[in-house]
């Protein structure tokens, strides 16, 4: 299906191009822009809701600012997709988050304009920062602009970075977009105090007199430009304290004004490019602007798939029998189970209620599971602070953003041996949302601390059990379970809770050729793959070792004592991973034997869907297949064919 852009966007093929449009041609530019995006999405699939609500900014920033010189540093990326349209990759746009196409992500190696690779929030500040401070040095009259929402507002960093911007003596201008949400509804305190600043008609229309006058006065001789700096600060002092947190950092606060009216932004954007110093722009917006059903339900079209853009049918696939459900549903319906069985349990979460499931809990039991903004550092160590009370706290965190806590699960959790529960969501290759969120590297960062307990599961009932271990009072340690984004293997997955031995694996099928030991989901590789290699005539044992730290030594000693072959399997770095223990394991009691690893590359791998990067990455069925006939080639039954 071709998607033919409108007849102004089909000249943009880069800012420049943009800027020979006229200003009272911007609102056309605007609707095609956004009628664009909602084309490709809908047919191609991506994130949607962000984007949309901030077209009118995306347009205006590169009609104002001779980028790339000057430096555009987008947060998080989901907002992006207009920018990446404006800056030459319209034609290419279909590709957008596919098998070897565009990254859905800004990506440096993807385009000069893309300033600064993103994927997680709240580093806009400091990166752009880091820009102005570069171009101050270098003597050069380059501009920096940071893209932030209110949802990446909310983490340290944002005000780390900002701390610093009000003394740093940059040219640096932050735009807050102000749309209430992240990719479900914002909490918090600073979210109130946004919306303070954005519904005070009292202030609002002051500040715009005020506006106006300053516009008025003669600046000369007897009225200084210093003198309407202290009368503009004065004016704000009394009508609100509104602007007093940013101001208070030193930052000069202008705002707040409608991100939806293009001319007001380009005009806004003029008059901030001249003025020097670190300053912000409030600017109000509505995520999934444009689209009604995205505007009405923005957590639902924040990456809808493929949808029919008239009625707003989401395509879903057609289902003619059971199905196993996501991991994460059964962590969330599991996580319910358990707590009213124990009414110690409690959930956190940083900002991820409904891509991790646990808003499950949030809403049948409001006061013991929480979302605490987009903050993981703070999400574990107030699981710890919680931990200290005597609560078995499930603090649910995706594998790629439990790496900001990192310091954290060392000094507040690990060293004080509390027992919190790290439910580790997206492990492994996640598939389109690309390198940023691959889930590749906890169980080498996580096995090198003491008193750390290591678990993942291979289908839903697995999952259930070591949830159930995990919270028991027996249990006085961290314990980390990781599962993988997406579907898991077992339609009746609703079963009876069964305590599992910590550091004890399963012998799946006994064997004499080779022992496949298998980590986690990839199991189920395994499985498919020893059913061929049966056909083939060779017997591969199958041990399901569940638990990386402690390893089952038993089991270990079994599988050496009588294979000299061994594959491992893994969805996690083979740097220091899962197979690593094991060959650790090997030297260490000096036994000898043969082992391939399988799992995730010691490199970035793109993006594309879980299958294809399974694929690439070779450790899918036939790469497990193919590495056990490797292995073995004396043993293989040559079929005619």
């Amino acid at each position: 299906m071709t998607i033919t852009p409108g007849p102004l966007l089909a000249q943009i093929n880069h800012p420049d191009d943009l800027k020979k449009i006229s200003r009272e041609q911007l609102n056309q530019v605007c609707q095609e822009l956004r009628q664009f995006i909602i084309d490709v999405v809908s047919v191609h699939g991506g994130h949607f809701a962000a984007s949309l609500g901030v077209v009118e900014l995306s347009v205006a920033l590169h009609y104002v600012y001779q980028t790339p010189y000057d430096q555009l540093v987008w947060d998080v990326g989901h907002q992006a997709y207009g920018h990446k349209i404006l800056t030459g990759r319209r034609d290419q746009f279909v590709t957008n988050r596919k098998y070897k196409g565009l990254s859905g992500f800004p990506k440096r190696s993807e385009s000069e304009y893309d300033t600064f690779g993103v994927g997680h929030s709240s580093t806009s500040i400091s990166a752009a920062l880091g820009m102005s401070i570069a171009a101050k040095y270098k003597g050069e009259n380059r501009k920096s602009v940071a893209v932030i929402g209110d949802g990446s507002m909310t983490a340290g960093m944002a005000f780390e970075a900002m701390n610093h911007a009000g003394v740093a003596d940059s040219d640096l201008l932050i735009i807050l977009n102000d749309n209430c949400m992240s990719i479900d509804p914002n909490v918090g305190a600073l979210k109130e105090y946004l919306t303070d600043i954005s519904t005070s008609p009292t202030y609002n229309k002051v500040r715009d007199e005020v506006w106006n006058l300053m516009g008025k006065l003669p600046v000369g001789e007897h009225f200084s430009k210093a003198m309407a700096s202290k009368l503009e600060a004065g004016l704000k002092g009394l009508v609100s304290n509104s602007s007093n947190l940013f101001e208070a950092l030193k930052l000069r606060y202008f705002g707040p004004i409608d991100g939806h009216n293009i001319t007001k932004l380009v005009d806004t954007l003029k008059d901030l490019r001249e003025i020097p110093g670190p300053k912000l722009l409030h600017i109000v917006t509505t995520k999934g602007k444009g689209y009604a059903l995205a505007e009405k339900d923005q957590t639902k079209w924040h990456a809808p798939g493929l949808f029919d853009k008239v009625t707003g049918e989401i395509f879903r696939k057609t289902i003619t029998a059971p199905q196993p459900p996501k991991y994460q549903d059964v962590f969330g319906h599991t996580l319910v189970e358990l707590a009213e069985q124990n009414p110690a349990v409690m959930g956190i979460t940083p900002a991820m209620p409904s891509g991790s499931s646990l808003k499950i809990m949030m809403e049948k039991m409001p006061n013991r599971a929480f979302d605490v903004g987009i903050c993981e550092q703070h999400a574990v160590t107030v699981s710890a602070g919680l931990a200290t009370q005597g609560l078995r706290v499930f603090c649910n965190i995706y594998s790629s953003f439990i790496q900001r806590g990192y310091d954290q699960v060392v000094h507040d959790v690990a060293i004080q041996k509390l027992p919190v529960v790290f439910c580790l969501d997206r492990a492994g290759l996640v598939g389109e949302d690309g390198p940023t969120h691959h889930g590749c590297y906890d169980i080498a960062f996580l096995r090198c601390i003491p008193h750390m307990i290591i678990s993942a599961p291979m289908n839903e009932q697995e999952l259930r059990n070591l949830m159930y271990t995990a919270q028991l009072e027996s249990n006085q340690l961290p314990f980390v379970i990781r599962y993988p984004r997406g579907e898991g293997v077992m339609p009746e997955w609703r079963t009876p809770f069964e305590a599992i031995e910590i550091g004890t694996g399963r012998k799946l099928k006994n064997g004499a050729d080779v022992a496949i030991l298998s980590l986690g989901h990839p199991g189920n590789f395994a499985q498919a793959a020893i059913r061929q290699l049966r056909t083939r005539g060779i017997d591969p044992a199958h041990y399901d070792m569940r638990f990386v730290k402690p390893l089952d030594e038993d089991m270990l000693h079994e599988v050496f004592s009588n294979y000299s072959k061994v594959v491992t399997v893994e969805d996690g770095t083979v740097v220091g991973g899962f197979g690593s223990a094991v060959l650790e394991f090997m030297n260490a009691h000096r036994y000898k034997a043969e082992i391939t690893i399988l799992g995730i590359p010691d490199r970035l791998v793109e993006h594309g869907t879980p299958k294809e990067l399974h694929r690439e990455c070779d450790y899918d069925a036939q790469a497990i297949e193919e590495a056990v006939l490797a292995m073995i080639k004396d043993k293989v039954t040559v079929i005619a064919g």
